[in-house]
């Protein structure tokens, strides 16, 4: 047996880091006929398949309204526009984090600020964020809003942060792009601001097959600014009354993430599954490696599998021999970017930020990973631990 075992790990493929095409094959004649449909309909924007996906996941969190738009970075653009926060905002959120959630600040026309995270997490610090607020009071800084990013699918300081930004009039803004279907206590995220955004991006959880996104909220206003703004700011033909942009989620897109939101519940439970067979089988491995963290009464998403190693160069190269592929996300901090130079950042700002960013490396990880792929990872990452 052992010999049969050994035998079919040396002719063992690369294992991807993520592959698409087998989530396809799953499902993809049905996807196919949706696609057809559409196509025979002759309605590709604003159609019905539009207004059915934004009522099945407007339900699916419990939330009044969901707007569809053409891709998560808009969906955060458009609610700080919607908020119409005031000329010379500075907006709190994580440095570790993809740079769409800070670019849409600079292009709504404010200063992104940003905070610390805890690095068992991997999510915005509430204590840093608290502790940044007051010191740009202390400036005579307007603070207006602080966007909460659930890191890799393991929802942020939501309930802490929301108490927090109540306290004080600021609005909260969700940036659920990673974790659309992950809880904490007891509430989806994308339920605990004023308006959060989701990405359809095909590596996300729930995709489509090109750009798309989606914004929630119960506040009727931010609805209608923001289905208004998604259409050029226009409410009448050719009469606008806003500055908008062209950010229509086409019905070819919808069209396929209703038929994937099918498989939504099952896919989720599947990453739940593969998580945890990997931190079983790397347990034990301190202090080469650390697992960040979900909070208490919290149910991570897993968009993707991340721990923290000691020399990570060495893994890499390792785990890239015996065909295995890896990636790093993030390598570099938002606030050390050659982008925000300008805001003035040195080196060491936000320690725990940069030591994440040192150590963080991902794993082959997605729903149709089979198990032997993630105990041969796991295999070769012991080995090379001496383990």
């Amino acid at each position: 047996m052992l010999f049969i075992k050994n035998f079919l790990r040396e002719k063992m493929q690369e294992i991807p880091f993520l592959d698409l095409k087998r989530a396809y094959f799953e499902y993809g004649e049905e996807i196919e006929k949706a696609v057809l449909e559409v196509l025979r309909r002759g309605i590709y924007l604003n159609g019905p398949e539009t207004a059915s996906l934004e009522e099945k996941l407007a339900s699916y969190l419990g939330v009044k309204y969901a707007v569809g738009v053409s891709s998560g970075t808009e969906a955060l653009y458009l609610i700080l526009k919607a908020l119409e926060l005031p000329a010379g905002s500075h907006v709190i959120l994580p440095s570790f984090t993809f740079i769409a959630t800070s670019e849409v600040v600079v292009r709504a026309g404010f200063t992104p600020v940003f905070a610390d995270i805890d690095i068992n997490t991997g999510n915005l610090s509430t204590h840093s964020v608290k502790t940044l607020y007051e010191k740009l009071l202390s400036e005579g800084k307007k603070v207006s809003a602080v966007i909460g990013v659930s890191i890799f699918g393991l929802p942020a300081e939501l309930p802490a942060l929301e108490t927090f930004c109540k306290d004080r009039k600021l609005y909260l803004i969700e940036d659920i792009c990673q974790a659309f279907g992950a809880e904490v206590a007891g509430k989806k995220v994308g339920t605990f601001g004023i308006a959060s955004a989701t990405s359809f991006y095909p590596t996300k959880n729930l995709a489509c097959f090109g750009d798309g996104g989606m914004v929630f909220t119960d506040d009727y206003e931010i609805y209608r600014k923001i289905k208004v703004m998604k259409e050029h700011g226009q409410t009448s033909p050719y009469f606008y009354e806003y500055h908008g942009i062209n950010g229509r989620i086409d019905e070819i897109q919808c069209a396929i993430v209703r038929v994937k939101f099918k498989f939504f519940e099952k896919e989720l439970a599947l990453r739940r599954y593969l998580a945890d067979l990997y931190t079983k089988g790397l347990k034990n491995l301190a202090p080469e490696i650390k697992f960040l963290e979900p909070l208490p009464q919290a149910l991570p998403a897993y968009s993707l599998y991340s721990i923290r190693v000691k020399a990570r160069e060495e893994l890499i190269k390792f785990l890239a021999q015996a065909r295995i592929t890896t990636r790093i996300y993030y390598p570099s901090p938002l606030h050390l970017q050659p982008v925000y130079k300008g805001l003035g950042y040195q080196k060491g700002d936000l320690p725990a930020t940069e030591k994440l960013c040192d150590e963080i490396l991902s794993l082959p990880f997605f729903p149709y990973l089979r198990d032997e792929e993630v105990e041969y990872v796991v295999e070769k990452i012991r080995e090379f631990y001496g383990r």
